[in-house]
């Protein structure tokens, strides 16, 4: 265990102090960081608590910011006077096992031996500051109301995701009473229009997780079990905005309180203080500069879930018959960490300079840029939110998780967006040539860009100084002062 930083503030010992815990995966890391700079600069104090594997490869991808004993919040706290201190622990795996390759073995380490490793961090942070009121703990934590409990701690579960998402699993109970999920129910095609807070969905709509058959898989041992360690937390911060998913949020509200504290975003959106990202950033804003307004389609599918080669292939395809210029992120391990590179052979000869592609970039560099006039997209929720802020229209391919539910609420509800194919065929290239043409030049692009002009209005609302996320932030806080007195 590593204590990278312990802030010299005496007054730091005054003031309200919070653990906050990250999940030790690139789009919970991204808003926890963001969480506790806004914390902080209502006043808290924070010490964050990241593993060693994911602090090692944000040091390699950023060797210039980390250098020198420096730790991720030194820049914070230097420029802003943010009273943050930083602390990595083990995951329980060494830092040299491919995680990506043996991802049942490394949610099984999450379950089983980070809480164990954590639990003697928080002895340790307990003995020096004994202000602390709260720990904060993504909600896919199955220990968090335990560890809170045996520190006599509040327990503050953090929601990265979107609301929607959030109440489908409070009421997990209700899709197994009728049908919807469990043995035998991929057939069914029916709406599901049970669930409190949520109109009609299909079950092609659920989260990946929850259309699968077998919920006895390890995931499922830990994102069902977490999900009801939700539900025992004294308070849920959601990284969501009220006026978007107000129903379910209020059916959420139901099971335990509930403060929409979205979007949360660095300052002035731009490359914030904090390193974040877990591989090097490619500088594409040069090329960007030599584009037309509006003409770049820029594709990625996140940090996490993989393409087969197949889909890969015929979206490639796809890409290159378009005609459109593009740029594409290729994470190494896109398709498997042991093919990394998986594009059609030929591809980047064939699309010449209206192609780039990288491994890595800053997202919101790239979805400000006025070049940029569509995002092909897993549907993160990281990435929905920062294309709304951006009025950047997406072109929908869920991969895995709580995305084919934000897609939902892209395509359906909210209108800012489309399917780049139907669930029930493989993604083929002919479709993925008009999905793309529509996006960037056709008449679909101008609907879509009426409807995410009007849905960033409702976050740019939210987060004025009397807007609602702003004062779900000053009321969390107000309980959790008057909860630790």
């Amino acid at each position: 265990m590593e204590n990278s930083n312990s802030n010299s503030n005496s007054n730091s010992t005054k003031k309200p102090h919070a653990i906050l815990v990250a999940h030790p995966l690139q789009g919970h890391l991204i808003p926890t960081v963001h969480l506790a700079m806004k914390l902080a600069s209502k006043g808290l104090s924070i010490t964050f608590i990241n593993t060693e594997n994911i602090h090692h490869q944000i040091t390699l991808s950023n060797p210039t910011t980390l250098s020198d004993g420096h730790d991720l919040f030194t820049e914070a706290r230097t420029t802003s006077g943010l009273d943050i201190d930083y602390m990595t622990v083990s995951d329980g795996l060494p830092l040299e096992f491919d995680r990506s390759l043996n991802h049942d073995q490394w949610v099984g380490a999450t379950i089983h031996c980070f809480p164990a490793h954590l639990e003697v961090a928080v002895a340790k942070i307990m003995s020096s500051r004994p202000a602390t009121c709260c720990l904060i703990v993504d909600s896919y934590s199955v220990w968090g109301s335990k560890l809170a409990k045996k520190f006599d701690l509040l327990h503050v579960s953090f929601w990265t995701e979107s609301a929607m998402v959030l109440d489908l699993y409070f009421h997990l109970h209700l899709l197994k009473i009728n049908g919807h999920v469990g043995p035998g129910t991929s057939s069914r095609n029916d709406p599901i229009d049970y669930i409190p807070g949520i109109r009609s969905i299909n079950r092609s709509d659920l989260t990946s997780y929850l259309q699968e058959e077998d919920l006895t898989t390890i995931p499922h041992q830990c994102i069902l079990p977490s999900l009801e360690d939700t539900k025992r937390a004294d308070y849920i911060l959601g990284n969501t905005v009220q006026d978007l998913e107000a129903h379910c949020i209020k059916a959420i509200e139901a099971h335990t309180p509930f403060f929409a504290i979205g979007p949360l975003f660095a300052p002035g959106f731009t490359k914030g203080p904090v390193a974040t990202n877990l591989w090097a950033e490619s500088d594409c804003i040069q090329w960007l500069d030599s584009k037309p307004n509006g003409s770049v389609l820029y594709v990625s599918f996140g940090s996490y879930a993989h393409l087969t080669r197949e889909e890969l292939e015929e979206i490639a395809h796809g890409i290159r018959l378009s005609g459109v210029n593009f740029l594409w992120v290729i994470r190494p391990d896109m398709v498997s960490s042991d093919d990394t590179d998986p594009l059609p052979i030929g591809f980047k000869d064939m699309v010449c300079d209206r192609g780039m592609i990288v491994t890595w970039t800053c997202q919101i560099a790239v979805l400000s840029h006025r070049a940029i006039g569509g995002f092909l997209t897993h549907c993160g929720w990281n990435s929905t939110l920062e294309s709304i802020w951006c009025e950047v229209p997406l072109l929908c391919f869920p991969l895995l998780t709580d995305q084919f539910t934000n897609r939902k609420l892209i395509v359906d509800e909210w209108k800012i967006g489309c399917n780049l194919c139907d669930d029930e065929n493989p993604v083929k290239r002919e479709e993925v040539v008009r999905k793309i043409k529509g996006l960037i030049s056709g008449s679909k692009r101008y609907e879509l860009n009426v409807k995410i002009k009007e849905t960033k209005r409702v976050l740019q609302n939210a987060i004025t100084t009397n807007g609602s996320s702003e004062k779900g932030v000053e009321k969390f806080i107000e309980k959790l002062i008057s909860g630790a007195n």
